[in-house]
C-alpha cells in the first residue's frame, strides 16, 4: 500500500510541480528573449510566474512531507534520550498536521471570499479563486500525511531512513 501511495503522490503532486516548474522555465526564457531582442515581454508574465510558483511550492509540499524531507532543526537531538525520539516525532507530526490543517482552512475561507468577490489578476483577469482552492487542497493533503505519520509513526521513520541511505 505504501508503494501505491508513493506512486500516486509522485504521479499527481510530483508531476504537477515538475510541469509547473518546466512551464516557469519556458515562460522565463521566452520573456527574457522577448525583452532582449524584441523589446517586448510576455503580457501578464509576472502574474503567470506568481501562479506557477504557487503551484510548484504547494504541489511539492505533500511529497516533501511524505518523504520526510523538510528542513530539520536537529541541534538538540543529542540531548534527547533515544526512548523519547519516537514520541518527539509523533508530536512534531501532530503539530505539523494541525498547523497545515489550520492553514488549509484559512486558505479555503480565502478562496471562498475570492470566488464571492470575483477577484482576478490585474493584467490577465484570471480568477484567483481556483488557485486558492488548489492551495487549500494541497495544504489539507499535507496535513493528512502528517496525521497519518502520527497514527503510523514507523512509516515516517522508514521513509526518513531510506532517504538518508540507512536502508538500501
Amino acid at each position: 500500500m505504501l508503494k501505491h501511495l508513493d506512486k500516486l503522490l509522485n504521479r499527481t503532486t510530483g508531476l504537477t510541480a515538475a510541469t509547473a516548474l518546466f512551464s516557469l522555465m519556458w515562460l522565463t526564457l521566452i520573456d527574457v528573449v522577448g525583452r532582449k531582442f524584441f523589446n517586448n515581454s510576455v503580457p501578464g508574465g509576472l502574474e503567470l510566474t506568481e501562479i506557477l510558483m504557487v503551484i510548484v511550492i504547494f504541489s511539492a509540499l505533500p511529497l516533501v512531507s511524505w518523504r520526510n524531507e523538510h528542513v530539520v532543526f536537529d541541534s538538540l537531538d543529542a540531548f534527547i534520550p533515544h526512548w523519547l525520539k519516537g514520541t518527539q516525532a509523533r508530536l512534531v507530526h501532530l503539530v505539523s498536521g494541525v498547523v497545515f490543517g489550520f492553514l488549509a482552512e484559512l486558505m479555503a475561507m480565502r478562496a471562498e471570499r475570492f470566488a464571492e468577490y470575483g477577484d482576478t489578476t490585474v493584467h490577465l483577469q484570471l480568477s484567483i479563486a481556483p488557485v486558492a482552492w488548489i492551495m487549500a487542497a494541497l495544504l489539507a493533503l499535507t496535513a493528512l500525511i502528517h496525521l497519518l505519520f502520527v497514527l503510523k509513526p514507523g512509516m515516517a521513520h522508514n521513509k526518513d531512513a531510506s532517504h538518508n541511505g540507512a536502508e538500501s
